[in-house]
């Protein structure tokens, strides 16, 4: 765009596109990234884009959950049985694990409301974003894709979806950590033994603490592919909006209130 220069120009900006992706800020409720930090921490901070803290704490995540044998316990308690749940807990990864993970929870909901107010400042501000980028790896650009195909590809494995918005960073990492779970859970393998009708020994291979990451990753995956392909047709169209009315809307031209037009 004409008027848009590389250098910060402007207080805020809106939208960044990259060659990784296309960052920007919106309005987003407090309570739902905060319920994403509860169900896997570093999940409500990769929606609000803060990859940096969202990587740490779903790395932290995985290694003190599995040290303090957290998901075994839970699934000791689903299935009533409290006291070996208590005797799975190992309290020296457990009493770091809790901290962290009320961190996650607070400093996403706490970064939400401070995101919230920046970006009403910006969309006051309303300055020019870059619509378009081209590099030596990659070329990114605003346009408008269908959610339910993100959703539905993020459905068959997670990370897809991102890659089909152009997330690069946060399929990258859902796509690692797919692959892992997959592997030490056995589930691939646990279907195909359910498919050739071996259901006791399907069940049998499968490794519960890992299995119950899935929950999670996929409901993340699906919610984060969907939401942001609609976030990203919004700018675009608000983008697009602007260029055809700053270059081919007649300065004469004027929408006429309710009042005038009676």
């Amino acid at each position: 765009m004409d008027n848009y220069k590389s250098d910060n120009t402007a207080r805020r900006y809106k939208a960044h596109v990259s060659i990784l992706g296309t960052t920007q800020i919106h309005l987003r409720n407090p309570y739902i990234i905060a319920w994403w930090s509860v169900s896997f921490p570093g999940f409500g901070h990769l929606l609000l884009s803060k990859y940096i803290r969202g990587f740490l704490l779903l790395a932290w995540e995985v290694v003190i959950n599995l040290k303090a044998h957290v998901n075994l316990a839970m699934i000791y308690s689903f299935q009533g049985n409290i006291a070996m749940a208590k005797e799975v807990l190992d309290t020296r990864w457990l009493l770091i694990y809790i901290p962290v993970y009320i961190f996650a929870i607070w400093d996403s909901y706490r970064t939400t409301v401070d995101m919230n107010n920046v970006y009403i400042l910006a969309e006051r501000e309303d300055h020019e974003i870059n619509s378009f980028s081209i590099g030596s790896l990659e070329i990114n650009y605003l346009d408008k894709r269908n959610p339910f195909l993100a959703a539905l590809w993020s459905f068959f494995m997670p990370g897809l979806g991102q890659l089909y918005i152009h997330r690069i960073v946060t399929a990258f990492v859902v796509i690692i950590w797919s692959v892992i779970f997959f592997y030490y859970s056995h589930m691939l393998e646990g279907v195909s033994l359910l498919f050739l009708g071996e259901v006791k020994k399907a069940t049998s291979v499968l490794e519960p603490e890992w299995l119950l990451m899935f929950p999670s990753l996929y409901g993340f995956a699906i919610f984060d592919a969907y939401m942001n392909t609609v976030e990203n047709n919004k700018l675009y169209e608000k983008e697009q909006r602007r260029f055809l009315k700053r270059n081919y809307q007649a300065r004469a031209f004027r929408v006429l209130k309710r009042k005038e037009r009676i």
